[in-house]
C-alpha cells in the first residue's frame, strides 16, 4: 500500500526536490509552505507520516507537532539544523520519532522515513492485539541496568525512560545484542543506515555522544558505552 507523505517547509526548494525524489520512490506526497496550512490540512485528514521543517515563520514546527499531537498520533520527522540540539530533545518528549539534519542528503532522508514508518507499522499492529510472530515474545533485551524492546521502540535505564531516535536505538541495539563485543564505525553505519547511504565517521560519533548524553540525563554515572579509540564502541554490561 504506497503511504503518503507530509511536507511542510518555508522553502520551496526543499518541497519540490524532496517531493520529486519521494514520488521516484513510490511515495505520494503532500506539501505545505507554512505551518498554518499543514496544521488545518492535516488535522482534517493526517498523512501516514510528516515531515517538518523546525525552524517556520509564524508557526514553526515545535508548535505545529504540538497542536498535531492534540488530534493525531501520526509519525513525525523533524528537519533540523546544527544547533537545534535543545528542541531536538524537546520535540523527541512532545513526540517527534526522528531528526534529520540540514543539509541533508535526499537518500538519508528517505530511509528515516521508512525506518519510522517500519516502526509505526510494528507498534500499531501490536497495539490493535494481533498475535507476535514465531520468536517475538523474546526480543526484548535486558543488559544489566538496560531494557530494549524493539517492538515498542522503547528503552529504559535503570526502570526509567529514555527516549531516543529511530536512529539512535538502532545503534544501541546493535552494541547490547553483544556485550564487551566492539563494534567498528563501519558495522554500526550498516546497522543505521541502509541501501548504501553514506554518512562519515562524524556522524557515528556524533550519535554515541548524543547516546551518552539522553543516558546521563537519567543517570549522571553512566559508562556503559565505551569508546576503543581508533577502534570503535562497545556497550559494557554492569
Amino acid at each position: 500500500m504506497t503511504s503518503t507523505i507530509a511536507l511542510v517547509d518555508d522553502d520551496r526548494n526543499i518541497l519540490t526536490s524532496v517531493s520529486v525524489a519521494l514520488e521516484a520512490e513510490g511515495f505520494m506526497v503532500r506539501t505545505y509552505p507554512d505551518g498554518d496550512k499543514a496544521l488545518s490540512a492535516l488535522s482534517e485528514k493526517p498523512a501516514d507520516l510528516a515531515v517538518l521543517d523546525i525552524k517556520m515563520p509564524r508557526m514553526d514546527g515545535m508548535e505545529l507537532l504540538r497542536r498535531l499531537r492534540e488530534v493525531t498520533d501520526m509519525p513525525v520527522i523533524f528537519l533540523t539544523s546544527k544547533d537545534d540540539e535543545i528542541d531536538e530533545l524537546l520535540g523527541l518528549k512532545m513526540g517527534a520519532d526522528d531528526y534529520v539534519g540540514k543539509p541533508f542528503s535526499q537518500r538519508l532522508l528517505i530511509e528515516r522515513i521508512r525506518a519510522v514508518l517500519r516502526r509505526a507499522e510494528a507498534m500499531k499492529t501490536r497495539t490493535h492485539g494481533a498475535p507476535p510472530a514465531p520468536g517475538e515474545e523474546d526480543k526484548t533485551m535486558v543488559r544489566g541496568k538496560l531494557v530494549l524492546d524493539p517492538l515498542r521502540h522503547s528503552v529504559t535505564w535503570d526502570g526509567r525512560d529514555v527516549t531516543l531516535t529511530v536512529t539512535e536505538f538502532m545503534i544501541l541495539e546493535t552494541l547490547a545484542q553483544r556485550p564487551g563485543h566492539v563494534k567498528s564505525r563501519d558495522q554500526l553505519m550498516d546497522a543505521a543506515y541502509t541501501d548504501d547511504v553514506y554518512v562519515d565517521d562524524r556522524t557515528i560519533d556524533s550519535h554515541i555522544k548524543r547516546l551518552r548524553k539522553k543516558f546521563r540525563m537519567v543517570d549522571d554515572e553512566f559508562k556503559a558505552i565505551e569508546t576503543l579509540y581508533g577502534v570503535g564502541y562497545r556497550y559494557r554490561e554492569a
